[in-house]
């Protein structure tokens, strides 16, 4: 029966690929026929494919025309990538929305979301560029119900538009819906097929597993049983037996997704309260369908990419060849460039960035894909992926204009990396020319799997370009073995993931199922405008109180005691402010007679506040009235930290970009943290900030504070917000409307009044939710302690306030008096020393960056001195030696003595230590001489043999006389030959004597002396 099944697998295989290419061969007939079409002369170009699937659900069906998210998620760490149309939507399929937010009030939407299937669960890196219909980069078209509609309409909709506005033929159309599954005790899903029966005949509507018919997003999340819609691009047969059977020719054009479900931690499915819709279909491919075509990558999507990358490299023409076809490889790498640089154009300009690990490791890999595919195959020059970013900004940039604004900053970055891959290229063709050696040696034709494992994950080499190079050589790869070690790649990474979501912590967060029992018991949300309010004790209501997921129903009880552990209060109203915005909650007590509840941390959940702690004494009970008593000391520290950091991001702009500079993305905010300790920025910059700019960013700051600048707060319309001159606000980031807008300077009435006003440029205004100082002189001062690269493009400030910046400014005067007092010493060994102890402390401190320079400076000064000094005391030091050893080697010369071994102070000075033996071979050639001297601190010793001829051919070797000695020792390192050698080994007075004494006997034994 396997075999049968196997013999069907590559019949079905063949099939398609002899329809593949009849397909080819028609569409080049038609163009020798009529010339190659133009974009005018296109049916459907692909903006024209994009907009009317809009319009439909827009004009006909009612539904918002919603935003694409970034590519890269913003608040959401499941998931490296956006990879569906439905990640943005996640908080709605929760019940976890933000009331505040515009989103909560969707319920129905379209759109096309940017994504990239490149890492994690959905992964479709290392299948492009083999098949004609697999991206990294793709756009899903959508649309989504949010509780509104569910499968009749979303099926009959989709038919609808596919037919009515597309003019698809109906009789190539095939659907498939979830066939059930037995483990999830999960029946058919009939409901949908029933409805399909009413486009479709029986024979095109076809069950499968949950293996294709039950999507999930990740290893935990929304899911539910979805109906796919396949296309015969052939059209005329029976094609039922070739869905799902991974062919070119029958392809899933629309997945509709029935959100029925939420994939908990445990691995169990819990129902929604509310049923949802998420339909995604692959613009690509809908794009090759109505332009008749076989592949996505012959549409007018990729066409000019093509065309770019052979004027640019000056390759052939893309023949769109696949497989054995493509012998040389060619098209195949056409296909890995062209999908390559819309991925990292479209993900450097929403903010990632290429880096060593998570999702930058992801795109540098995807880089030097390109790059190698690029390179050995198309024989393209360094640079030439750089070259491709203007063609992909000026075909997408009508659908997407954030292009535009950030292509400097997409080519910068991706030319650094090019540059950067290049010099490591060179490393892997000498591992592979390595491996190949030894397996001649070997006589083995099978590269090893962990070799090809090595070049791929460290050297950025696909296992197919890999097997090129074999190939090359008649050698072939262990292919089997090498998925064998990505498998265990694979593994190891879930088992951490398991690891990570395990804790062995309960899980605190609230999804739908617990938003929507308070919302079935009519509990309302909680009131938390009392937050920015300071040093009250607000009197509250307990409304629920929550134990965690995970154990049986939503997760809620009546009363909780000291010996339940960590749990959460929800109250009808908070003085807290919940982590949000980068800033961490406030913490304190909940308060009431004979009771107290430790508030640890602090949540939002779609409006419900949860106080995370213990219970401190006593108990706590529903419908309770408690006193908020929030820790303002605490956040005393915490707000002056959330408000420079508004004033730092201002003083990074000020110092860094020209007046008038297109920014092009650079000093974006990539992410923040404020605590009561400390504020920590990312922004976009390449390279490291100079001394300068540093001292003029802290000085920026230093200044505001000390002018005591007045800051002012108010909830503006998010519109009439939004058109404020020189606003600063996260990319990609959702704000509500609404929106809290913080100004540094200005009242936001005069600001209001004249949004358009260039000089607002001049200040400090950022939307933000967080609590601040209500003037600039409550931070009394601020240091900028740390500047550095955390991904290439992205650099990260970490500055203090208050006490710590105090603390700061004086531990750096009492190191700067210290440096001054040691500069001021007379050079010698206490002055080496000192210099040195202090040198770590310097390294060590936590201290204004502008102060350290102030102390690299001073000890540069002290090297300086000390380099004169031991300049002039090794000079002395080498006059004292030569002196000495013109009498040694004259003494030894005239008895005729064999060996001397002789301890000398000239330190640990290889260069002293050959004129030396120079010297003593000159006077006596035929003496042999063993040195060893102490460096100044006695932290090492040198060890210098030099052996005459006539003892080395009695069997004394320089070399394995070094090598006795550090065994002695028990460490240290060395090398030479038989005639002269040297040494390093730990030494003091004490171990001088030994090793002495050591080669001593040594060279007696040897010489038989």
């Amino acid at each position: 029966q396997s075999s049968i099944t196997l013999i069907k697998s590559r019949l079905t295989k063949i099939e398609a690929s002899m329809s593949a290419r009849e397909a080819r061969l028609d569409d080049i007939e038609k163009k020798l026929e009529s010339g190659v079409s133009t974009q005018a002369e296109i049916e459907w170009p692909a903006n024209k494919v994009r907009q009317a699937f809009f319009d439909y659900f827009v004009e006909k069906r009612g539904h918002i025309l919603w935003p694409s998210s970034p590519v890269v998620p913003v608040n959401d760490p499941t998931l490296m990538f956006a990879n569906a149309g439905m990640n943005q939507y996640k908080p709605l399929f929760l019940g976890t929305c933000d009331p505040s937010l515009e989103m909560s009030k969707l319920t129905m939407a379209v759109n096309s979301q940017k994504c990239i299937r490149a890492g994690g669960k959905h992964n479709d890196l290392d299948d492009v560029g083999k098949d004609v219909y697999h991206h990294t980069f793709f756009e899903m078209l959508g649309n989504w119900s949010f509780g509104s509609y569910f499968k009749e309409e979303a099926i009959s909709w989709a038919m609808e538009c596919l037919i009515d506005v597309f003019k698809m033929d109906i009789n190539r159309i095939y659907a498939t819906y979830f066939g059930g599954d037995d483990k999830l005790g999960l029946p058919p899903d009939e409901e949908a097929r029933q409805i399909w029966l009413k486009f479709l005949p029986a024979n095109r509507i076809l069950p499968f597993s949950s293996k294709d018919n039950f999507w999930e997003m990740g290893a935990t999340g929304p899911c539910g049983p979805c109906s796919e819609i396949h296309y015969d691009r052939i059209g005329d047969r029976d094609a039922a037996q070739r869905v799902n059977a991974d062919v070119p020719d029958v392809i899933e054009i629309w997945n509709v997704v029935f959100m029925q479900f939420n994939r908990e931690a445990d691995g169990s499915l819990k129902e929604l309260p509310a049923k949802h819709v998420d339909t995604g279909m692959g613009f690509e491919r809908l794009t090759s369908v109505l332009q008749g075509k076989q592949s996505n990558y012959d549409t007018d999507i990729f066409n000019p990419i093509f065309e770019e990358i052979q004027k640019l490299v000056g390759c052939r023409a893309y023949q769109g060849l696949v497989g054995e076809e493509d012998v040389d490889l060619i098209d195949t790498a056409y296909r890995v460039v062209a999908d390559h640089i819309r991925t990292l154009t479209f993900a450097i300009t929403d903010g990632a960035v290429p880096s060593s690990e998570g999702r930058g490791y992801v795109l540098r890999r995807i880089l030097r894909r390109a790059v190698r595919y690029g390179q050995e195959i198309l024989s393209a020059p360094a640079g030439f992926f750089t070259g491709l970013v203007p063609i992909v900004i000026e075909k997408f940039s009508e659908a997407y204009p954030e292009l535009a604004s950030r292509q400097d900053l997409v080519k910068s970055i991706i030319s650094e990396e090019e540059v950067s891959f290049n010099r490591t290229l060179d490393l892997g063709v000498k591992h592979f020319k390595k491996v190949v050696s030894i397996m001649e040696k070997e006589s083995s034709h099978l590269v090893p799997a962990k070799d090809a494992h090595i070049l791929f994950t460290s050297m950025g080499f696909p296992l197919d370009l890999t097997e090129l190079m074999a190939r090359e050589r008649g050698l072939e790869v262990d292919s089997a073995g090498f998925a064998v070690l990505m498998e265990q790649d694979r593994r190891t990474s879930e088992l951490a993931e398991a690891m990570r979501r395990g804790g062995g912590m309960k899980d605190m967060s609230m999804e739908a199922e617990q938003t929507a029992w308070l919302q079935s018991k009519g509990i309302e949300t909680t009131d938390s405008s009392a937050k920015y309010i300071w040093n009250q004790k607000l009197t509250s209501r307990i409304v629920a109180l929550f134990e965690g997921r995970g154990g049986a129903g939503a997760g809620f009880r009546d009363s909780i005691s000291g010996s339940d552990g960590q749990m959460g209060v929800i109250l009808s109203a908070t003085s807290f402010y919940y982590e949000s915005g980068g800033q961490v909650s406030d913490t304190g007590l909940l308060v009431l007679d004979g009771a107290k509840f430790r508030v640890d941390a602090v949540q939002s959940y779609a409006g419900y506040v949860v106080h995370t702690g213990e219970v401190v004494c006593g108990s706590l009970s529903v419908d309770l009235s408690v006193v908020c008593e929030v820790n303002y000391d605490r956040r005393s520290f915490v707000a002056p930290n959330h408000t420079m950091t508004h004033v730092l991001n201002f003083a990074l702009r000020s110092a860094l970009l020209k007046d008038g500079e297109n920014a092009q993305g650079l000093c974006d905010q990539k992410g923040s943290l404020v605590d009561a300790e400390k504020l920590r920025f990312d922004f976009a910059w390449s390279g490291a900030l100079t001394p300068a700019q540093v001292a003029q960013v802290e000085g920026i700051v230093v200044e505001k504070i000390k002018s005591a600048i007045p800051i002012f707060s108010e909830l503006v319309p998010l519109g009439d917000a939004s058109g404020i001159q020189a606003l600063r606000c996260l990319f990609g980031e959702q704000y509500p409307d609404p929106v809290r807008v913080i100004s540094v300077g200005n009242p936001l009435s005069v600001i209001l009044a004249d949004p358009k006003n260039s000089s607002w440029k001049d200040f400090s205004i950022e939307f933000c939710g967080g609590t601040h100082l209500s003037n600039t002189k409550d931070a009394e001062d601020f240091v900028l302690v740390e500047e550095t690269g955390i991904a290439k493009g992205v650099r990260r400030i970490v500055g203090l306030t208050r006490n710590a910046a105090r603390d700061a400014r004086l531990r750096a005067k009492v190191l700067l008096e210290r440096l001054r007092a040691i500069a001021a010493m007379t050079p010698g060994a206490e002055m080496t020393a000192m210099s040195k102890a202090i040198k770590l402390e310097v390294d060590q401190a936590v201290v204004s960056l502008v102060d350290k320079e102030s102390m690299r400076k001073e000890l540069t000064g002290i090297a300086n001195s000390l380099k004169a000094y031991n300049k002039s005391l090794s000079a002395t030091r080498t006059a004292s030696a030569m002196t000495a050893i013109e009498t040694i080697a004259s003494e030894a010369a005239a008895c005729s003595k064999p060996v001397v071994v002789q301890a000398m102070e000239f330190g640990a000075d290889g260069k002293v230590a050959k004129k030396i033996q120079d010297k003593y071979r000159a006077i006596y050639p035929d003496g042999t001489l063993f040195l060893a001297s102490l460096d100044d601190d006695e932290e090492k010793m040198g060890l210098y043999p030099l052996v005459a001829s006539k003892h080395v051919s009695s069997g004394l070797s320089a070399k394995e006389w070094c090598d006795h000695c550090i065994s002695v020792v028990g460490s240290g390192k060395g090398g030479g030959k038989a005639d002269m050698a040297n040494a390093t080994i730990p030494g003091n007075s004490e171990m001088l004597k030994k090793v002495l004494e050591t080669a001593f006997i040594f060279s007696q034994m040897k010489l038989k002396i």
